[in-house]
C-alpha cells in the first residue's frame, strides 16, 4: 500500500507523473465506454473506421473501431508512461502536439470524405484542440519533483 502525501497524490509520485496516469485513466475509459451501447448513440451504425459511422459517444462526438481503439491505445500509454516523470512529460507533451495535429487535420478535410476514415465530426476537432492545449500545459507547467512537506 502506498502512502499519501499532503496534497493526496501517492508517495514518490511527481504531479506530472500523476496527471499523466489521470488523463491516460480517462483516455482508457473514454475508449471503452465507446463500445458501450446507451453511452454510444446509434451503436448498431458503428463501423470498423470511416465517416460512415454515426454512432456517437455521448450522442455528441463521432465514434467507430478505430476511434475508439486508439483513445484505449492512448491510455495504456498513458498508464505505462506516468511511471517515470521523464516518460509522462513526453506523453503529455507528445500527446498533446498529436491531439493538436488531429485538431488541424480535422479542420481540413472534408468530414464526409474518404480523408475522414477515424472518423471526426466539429465537435471532436474542438475537443481535440483543448485535448491538445490541455495535456501540453500538464507536461509543461507540473512540476517534475514529488512537493516536499514543510
Amino acid at each position: 500500500m502506498t502512502h499519501a502525501d499532503r496534497t493526496g497524490a501517492p508517495a514518490g509520485r511527481t504531479p506530472v507523473s500523476l496527471a499523466a496516469l489521470v488523463v491516460g485513466v480517462v483516455f482508457l475509459l473514454v475508449g471503452v465506454a465507446g463500445f458501450i451501447p446507451g453511452i454510444t448513440t446509434d451503436y448498431d451504425t458503428m463501423e470498423f473506421a470511416g465517416h460512415e459511422s454515426e454512432a456517437m459517444l455521448l450522442g455528441i462526438f463521432q465514434v467507430s473501431v478505430l476511434h475508439n481503439l486508439v483513445h484505449v491505445a492512448f491510455g495504456i500509454a498513458g498508464l505505462a508512461m506516468s511511471r517515470t516523470t521523464r516518460l509522462a512529460r513526453l506523453y503529455l507533451i507528445g500527446g498533446g502536439a498529436i491531439y493538436l495535429v488531429l485538431w488541424i487535420y480535422g479542420l481540413l478535410i472534408d468530414h464526409d470524405s474518404a480523408a475522414n476514415f477515424v472518423p471526426l465530426n466539429t465537435a471532436d476537432d474542438w475537443l481535440h484542440f483543448g485535448l491538445g492545449l490541455g495535456m501540453i500545459a500538464l507536461g509543461v507547467f507540473l512540476p517534475r519533483r514529488v512537493p516536499q512537506p514543510y
